[in-house]
């Protein structure tokens, strides 16, 4: 699988740097423009790298900062220790994320650990929030919820791009 040449100059412009180990756009912004991206669980330089679905939209990642900022993931992590159908869902998000990443590569070095804190904590929402867009609705109920909470700011049906799309005409990179 390949990755469009304007989708990189995106990413670069949206990360401020060149991205690394992408392997697909695992979800787009209503406008085109990459929001996460599938990466492989090891970089170029051999390390190996947990996080198969990495949020990228400037956006999206000011959102989710702000919700982990005021605190968003304390009451999710109460939450998951009490309700058992809560951690259910999120074992099941965690084992599905394991299965995408192992139909990429299986990396001794990280098998059995998915990102995010899964499948016991709530470590970063960001991991979360990445997977829920990339998987769709009903898939990680507490990156769903994350979503849910920054409507306000991001959602993913309203574009929010500060980043043209390297095809547009008259875009600095077109």
């Amino acid at each position: 699988m390949s990755v469009a040449p304007e989708d990189i100059e995106t990413l670069h412009a949206q990360l401020g740097r060149v991205p690394r180990a992408v392997v697909a756009v695992a979800a787009r912004c209503a406008c085109g423009n990459p929001t996460v991206v599938k990466t492989a669980p090891r970089l170029p330089d051999g390390t190996p790298f947990p996080t198969l679905y990495y949020l990228t939209h400037p956006g999206a990642v000011a959102a989710t900062s702000t919700l982990e900022a005021t605190g968003a993931m304390r009451p999710m992590q109460e939450r998951l220790r009490e309700d058992e159908q809560l951690a259910a869902a999120y074992r099941a998000a965690h084992e599905r994320y394991l299965k995408e990443r192992y139909a990429v590569e299986d990396v001794e070095q990280i098998h059995g650990i998915s990102a995010g804190g899964m499948p016991d904590r709530v470590k970063c929402l960001h991991v979360l929030v990445g997977h829920a867009l990339a998987a769709g609705p009903g898939v990680n109920p507490l990156g769903d919820e994350a979503l849910g909470l920054m409507a306000d700011r991001w959602r993913p049906d309203r574009c929010a791009c500060d980043v043209p799309r390297a095809s547009d005409p008259g875009s600095p990179r077109g």
